[in-house]
C-alpha cells in the first residue's frame, strides 16, 4: 500500500513536462527586457533629430552595440515564447501545432540574426 499521493509525481511539472521551466524563462525574459526596453526608447527619444553619423557612432560605441545585441536577442526568445504558448493553446490539429511551432521557431530565430548582424555591421562599419 502506498502513502503518496499522485500529486507527488506531477508537481512542478506541466502536461509536457517543462511547464514550470517555461513560465519561469518568459518571466525572466520579461524582466530582463525591461531595462533594456526602457533604455532603447530612452536612446531613441534622444536620437531625434540626429543625422546619420551621429546615430552610427552612438551604435559603434561597445556598450551600445553590446546592449543592443543583447536587446534583440532576448526579444526575439521572449517573443518566440509567447507565440509558442498562443499556438500551443489555439492550434487543434497535432500536425498543425508542429509545423506553425517549427515556423515560428525558424522566423524568430532569423529575424534575430538578421537584426543582429544589421547591428554588427553597423558597428563594425561593413
Amino acid at each position: 500500500m502506498r502513502l503518496r499521493t499522485p500529486l507527488k509525481h506531477a508537481k512542478g511539472l506541466g502536461s509536457a513536462g517543462d511547464g514550470v521551466h517555461h513560465w519561469l524563462v518568459q518571466r525572466l525574459t520579461a524582466i530582463a527586457l525591461i531595462p533594456l526596453f526602457a533604455w532603447f526608447v530612452i536612446s531613441m527619444i534622444l536620437m531625434v533629430g540626429a543625422d546619420h553619423q551621429t546615430v552610427v557612432a552612438w551604435m559603434a560605441s561597445p556598450v551600445t552595440t553590446a546592449l543592443l545585441v543583447l536587446f534583440i536577442g532576448v526579444l526575439f526568445y521572449h517573443s518566440e515564447l509567447g507565440v509558442q504558448v498562443v499556438l500551443e493553446d489555439y492550434v487543434s490539429s497535432k500536425a498543425k501545432l508542429v509545423t506553425a511551432l517549427i515556423l515560428s521557431r525558424f522566423l524568430h530565430f532569423f529575424l534575430a540574426v538578421a537584426g543582429i548582424i544589421a547591428v554588427l555591421r553597423v558597428a563594425f562599419g561593413a
